[in-house]
C-alpha cells in the first residue's frame, strides 16, 4: 500500500480526496451525440469545485447523458466530466482528468472578484414593509 492510500484510509470514510471551493459561476454543459452532429449545450450554475470534480445545478436533467464537457464562463478550458450523482436538479461530477491547481485558482479567484458566494459575506437587509417606513402621511395615522 502506498503512502497516498494510507493517508486516504486514515482520513476516514467520509473525508473528501480534494478540498472543495464554493463558487457561484455560470457554466455550460456540452454534449456530443453518437451521430457526432452539432453539440448540444445547456446552461448550469456551478456550486462548488475541486481539482477532481464539481457540483452544479441545471434547470432540467431530462436528456442529459452521463458524460459531457463543462465550460465555465470566463475560462477557455473545457473539462471532461463523468457523473457521480443526480439529486433532482443538482449534479455531482468527477473530472475525467484532474484539473491543474492553476486552473482551479483562476476559477476561484475570478469568482471572488466578480462577487460570487465567496465574495458575498454580508447579506443585504430584508425589509418587511417597503415604502411604509417613517414617511409622514404614508402608513401612519398622524398626517
Amino acid at each position: 500500500m502506498s503512502d497516498d492510500d494510507t493517508k486516504r484510509s486514515s482520513a476516514g470514510l467520509y473525508e473528501r480526496k480534494w478540498e472543495r471551493f464554493a463558487v457561484n459561476r455560470q457554466g455550460m454543459l456540452m454534449t456530443v451525440g453518437f451521430d457526432l452532429m452539432a453539440p448540444k449545450t445547456r446552461s448550469c450554475k456551478l456550486v462548488d469545485i475541486s481539482v477532481g470534480g464539481a457540483s452544479f445545478t441545471v434547470s432540467t436533467t431530462i436528456g442529459l447523458p452521463l458524460h459531457y464537457y463543462l465550460s465555465i464562463v470566463g475560462v477557455t478550458s473545457r473539462i471532461g466530466c463523468a457523473e457521480v450523482y443526480r439529486n433532482d436538479n443538482r449534479i455531482g461530477v468527477q473530472f475525467i482528468k484532474e484539473i491543474d491547481e492553476e486552473l482551479l485558482r483562476l476559477i476561484v479567484r475570478s469568482d471572488y472578484f466578480t462577487g460570487g458566494i465567496t465574495g458575498k459575506l454580508k447579506q443585504s437587509e430584508r425589509r418587511y414593509m417597503v415604502g411604509v417606513e417613517k414617511k409622514s402621511g404614508v402608513g401612519s395615522a398622524i398626517g
